[in-house]
């Protein structure tokens, strides 16, 4: 899946212009579209998000405006919209500002941060809550007073922050008609851009495009060779389009859906009717086989039980017939046992007698 997390929105901005623009942006192949609400300070206790609502999964209007197309025939001339998600960009030039944060968090699916001063900019990088934003988005197409070192930008990418260049910035003109400062814009992107690089090694860059209408989107493959020309290898590039704008979305739906972005509380679903029976049915059988085990088991027991007492009997019967005859007697010598016995009763009747006497 492919994802832009900026397209850019204003209140101005006609409902089909954006329709427009979301339906060339699945058409290029986004899948999911975020459109970015920028908020400057000061921000109001509440929060209120003006972005329009669209349906997770819109198709195109139907075939009833032309009896002569055809659904099929529509469906390719208007695709269907991508998922489209909510996020506010706050610009930080005040450090009272951060406590607002939450407001946009409760408002928004996104929230990304954009800091114009140095003392900003490591403070996002160094101390920003990732419960409240996990992006941070500048405006590239300016000069800024301050250069992006290594340390601050590789300790917000190792802490899941993540940096996001719109590279309409760099190919959309002001709308001033100023040529001069539009080159001068377009130089400061570049030189932002590959320094942003530099300092982060390629990692934890967000690509998206920023565009204010179809104008300025691009295709993937674009994308990715544009973003090359400046630095960000290939494989960078794509990730920049996928795995890490994935991983922002799936961490603030977590954020929201659970518990401290944590536990999150599902519904299971219930087995069905046929799959209850079969096993039912199998525990009844379960149970039919152990009984019958059991049973086999017992008459085993008692067989052998009858086994053993008949050769106790056996055995008793031969014991009998051997010293129970008088020529058994005779023949059968006396243990010294029986013959310490012998002599012990014969002196205690002795003993027994001279006392009586």
């Amino acid at each position: 899946m492919l994802y832009d997390l900026n397209i850019a929105w204003s209140p101005s901005t006609s409902a089909a212009e954006l329709e427009r623009t979301l339906r060339f942006s699945a058409a290029l192949g986004y899948n999911v579209v975020a459109l970015n609400h920028t908020v400057t300070p000061p921000v109001p206790p509440q929060v209120a998000n003006p972005l329009p609502k669209f349906p997770p999964s819109s198709a195109g209007p139907a075939s009833s405006s032309s009896s002569s197309t055809t659904p099929d025939q529509t469906s390719n001339k208007q695709p269907k919209l991508p998922t489209v998600l909510h996020r506010a960009t706050l610009v930080l030039n005040d450090p009272s500002v951060y406590h607002r944060l939450p407001q946009l968090v409760s408002s928004y699916d996104l929230v990304a941060v954009r800091p114009t001063t140095e003392r900003e900019f490591q403070g996002a990088c160094l101390n920003l809550n990732l419960t409240d934003a996990s992006l941070i988005s500048l405006d590239l197409a300016q000069r800024f007073p301050f250069h992006f070192r290594p340390k601050p930008c590789m300790a917000a990418v190792n802490r899941g922050l993540r940096f996001e260049v719109c590279y309409a910035q760099g190919l959309s003109s002001s709308g001033s008609g100023d040529a001069a400062n539009d080159a001068r814009a377009r130089a400061a992107f570049i030189g932002n851009v590959v320094e942003l690089v530099r300092a982060t090694r390629g990692r934890g860059i967000v690509i998206s495009s920023g565009a204010r209408g179809a104008l300025g989107l691009r295709a993937p493959a674009d994308v990715v060779n544009l973003l090359a020309l400046w630095g960000l290898g290939s494989e960078k590039g794509m990730e920049g389009l996928g795995a890490l704008p994935r991983g922002v979305v799936v961490n603030e739906g977590i954020k929201r859906s659970g518990f401290r972005g944590v536990v999150d509380i599902v519904g299971t679903a219930e087995r069905e009717k046929g799959e209850r029976e079969d096993r039912a049915v199998g525990k009844g059988n379960t149970a039919a086989g152990e009984a019958a085990k059991e049973k086999q088991n017992k008459g085993v027991n008692s067989s052998n039980k009858n086994e053993n007492s008949e050769n106790k009997r056996k055995i008793g019967a031969e014991e009998d017939g051997g010293g129970g005859g008088p020529e058994g007697d005779d023949n059968k010598p006396m243990s010294k046992r029986q013959a310490k016995k012998l002599k012990a009763a014969i002196r205690k009747a002795q003993n027994t007698e001279a006392k009586t006497t």
